[in-house]
C-alpha cells in the first residue's frame, strides 16, 4: 500500500524538537486510519534507530517485560536482543503500537520517560475503553493527539494534486467565485466524499480507479469495526448504535435517539455504550449547545447530540450496507451531481468530518419554530468573540430560514453567517453562500 503525506507528521516533529523526551506522545484514532504507517515513517526518518512493538502480535514474553520495572537496563537489553536493534540514548525511539492491548506497557511510560534515554510514541484505538484502563494508572507524561482520516487536502495530495487546495484558499480569502471552474471543483470534492480518507481505500482507488473495488475495501474496514464492537460489547448494542447512524441522520430528527435502537437501558449503561462508541474514534459526536454563545463547551447539552461517521467514504458505504455495490447507484449519482434531496445528510456528514479535522469541536442548535416544528442550525463555530452559524444544503437552493431566524434571535452574538451548498460562492445580504469544498477554510 502507498505511503501518503500526512499533516500530523509536522506535529510529531514539533513534539520531538520541543519536548526532548520529557513526554511520550500518544496518537489515538480509529483502526486503519494510518497511525502505524505514520509513526514508522517518522521513526525511520527522524531517528538513528527504532523499535516498534506491535501489541496486537507480539509475544507474551515481551508483554511480561513491563510487569516489573525495577531493572530498566534488563528491559532495554531484552528488547534490543529480541528485535535485533541497537538503541542509542537520545537518538532512538521506542514505539508501543496498539498499546491498549498491553495496559502495563502504557502504565510504564511514567518510568520510561523519567529514565530519559529514549523517546516514546504510543498508538492506540479504543484507548479509553474501561477494560483497557481499569487496572492501571494513566501516565500524566502522555501528550494525546487524535489522528483523523485523510482530510480533503491530504486526499488531493495523494492524487498528485499539490496546487488546487492552495488556489481554493486564495479564492476563499478574497471571496471570489470560481465561475466555470466550480463544476470541476465540485466533481473533485464529490470523489472525496465517495472514496473517503482511509488510506487503504485511497490506495485502492489509485491502483484500480474502480469504485466498486474501493467499496469492497471500505466494507472490509467496517467489518473490522463491527468485530471490535462485538469484543467491547458482546450484546451487540454498540454495533447497533453504530449501524443506525445513517438511518438517524436520514430521518432528519433533531438528535440521535439511542433507546429505540437498543431498548430500555439504565442511564449509566447507555452512557457506557455511547462512550465506547465515542472512544472508538470511528464516530463524531455533535452536541446541542443549550445557550449559543462563544463558550459553547460550558453549555453542552449531554443529553442531546447527533452522531456522524468520522470518514465520509465509510459513511457512504454504511448507508447502503444491506445492498451489494452493484445494486445501488449512489456512486454514479454523487459523481454526476444527481443526488436526491433526501440523501443530503451525506453532505452534512462530510461537513462534520471537515470541521472536526480542522480542530473544531462539533455543536449545533435547535429552537422552536411553532408547536410542531423546530429551526435548526447544523453547526456552530466560535469566531473570535462571535458565533459563526452554519446551515448545510445538499443542493443549490438558497433558502435559509433557520439561519435567518437564528441570526434575528441572537443578532448581537453573530459574526459571519454561512450557508454551505453545492453551487458557487456568492453573498446574499449578510449571508455568505459557500460551495462545500471551502469548508476546511472556515
Amino acid at each position: 500500500m502507498a505511503i501518503f503525506k500526512r499533516k500530523l507528521y509536522d506535529r510529531l516533529l514539533e513534539w520531538k524538537t520541543e519536548r526532548h523526551g520529557k513526554t511520550a506522545l500518544l496518537i489515538e484514532g480509529a483502526r486503519r486510519v494510518g497511525k502505524s504507517t505514520l509513526v514508522t515513517l517518522f521513526a525511520e526518518k527522524e531517528y538513528e534507530s527504532h523499535i516498534l512493538i506491535d501489541f496486537n502480535r507480539t509475544s507474551e514474553i515481551i508483554k511480561s517485560l513491563f510487569e516489573d520495572l525495577t531493572d530498566l537496563n534488563k528491559i532495554f537489553l531484552q528488547l534490543q536482543q529480541n528485535y535485533q536493534v541497537v538503541l542509542k540514548p537520545r537518538k532512538s525511539v521506542i514505539i508501543f503500537d496498539e498499546v491498549q492491548n498491553c495496559p502495563k506497557a502504557r502504565q510504564a511510560i511514567k518510568y520510561l520517560v523519567a529514565d530519559g534515554r529514549y523517546d516514546y510514541i504510543e498508538t492506540g484505538s479504543l484507548i479509553s475503553i474501561k477494560k483497557n484502563t481499569k487496572d492501571i494508572t494513566i501516565p500524566s507524561e502522555e501528550e494525546r493527539i487524535t489522528m483523523f482520516p485523510m482530510d480533503y487536502e491530504e486526499f488531493r495530495w495523494a492524487l498528485g494534486d499539490t496546487a488546487s487546495i492552495d488556489l481554493l484558499r486564495q479564492f476563499y480569502d478574497k471571496k471570489i467565485p470560481l465561475n466555470a471552474a466550480n463544476r470541476k471543483a465540485m466533481f473533485d470534492f464529490r470523489l472525496y466524499m465517495l472514496v473517503g480518507g482511509m488510506p487503504q481505500a485511497v490506495s485502492e482507488y489509485l491502483e484500480t480507479n474502480n469504485l466498486s473495488l474501493v467499496d469492497q475495501t471500505k466494507r472490509g474496514i467496517i467489518r473490522l469495526y463491527l468485530d471490535d464492537f462485538q469484543k467491547i460489547d458482546p450484546s451487540g448494542n454498540v454495533e447497533k448504535l453504530f449501524r443506525d447512524i445513517p438511518a438517524q441522520l436520514s430521518s432528519n430528527v433533531s438528535r440521535y435517539q439511542p433507546y429505540p435502537v437498543v431498548g430500555n437501558k439504565s442511564e449509566d449503561k447507555m452512557a457506557e455504550l455511547l462512550q465506547s462508541l465515542s472512544d472508538s474514534k470511528t464516530t463524531l459526536f455533535c452536541y446541542r449547545c443549550a445557550d449559543p454563545s462563544v463558550g459553547m463547551s460550558l453549555n453542552k447539552d449531554l443529553s442531546r447530540f447527533k452522531i456522524f461517521m468520522a470518514d465520509t467514504g465509510l459513511f457512504v458505504t454504511l448507508c447502503f450496507w444491506d445492498k451489494d455495490y452493484t445494486e445501488n447507484t449512489i456512486y454514479q449519482k454523487l459523481l454526476s451531481d444527481k443526488l436526491e434531496a433526501n440523501l443530503g445528510y451525506i453532505y452534512e456528514n462530510a461537513v462534520a468530518q471537515m470541521l472536526a479535522s480542522s480542530g473544531n469541536n462539533l455543536y449545533y442548535y435547535t429552537f422552536p419554530k411553532d408547536e410542531k416544528h423546530n429551526y435548526e442550525i447544523d453547526f456552530l463555530l466560535s469566531q473570535g468573540n462571535k458565533l459563526m452559524p452554519i446551515e448545510v444544503k445538499s443542493s443549490g437552493y438558497k433558502t435559509h430560514a433557520s439561519l435567518d431566524a437564528f441570526c434575528q434571535k441572537y443578532s448581537s452574538r453573530i459574526g459571519q453567517r454561512v450557508m454551505i451548498y453545492t453551487k458557487d460562492l456568492q453573498t446574499e445580504g449578510n449571508t455568505l453562500l459557500l460551495p462545500v469544498y471551502f469548508t476546511p477554510f472556515l
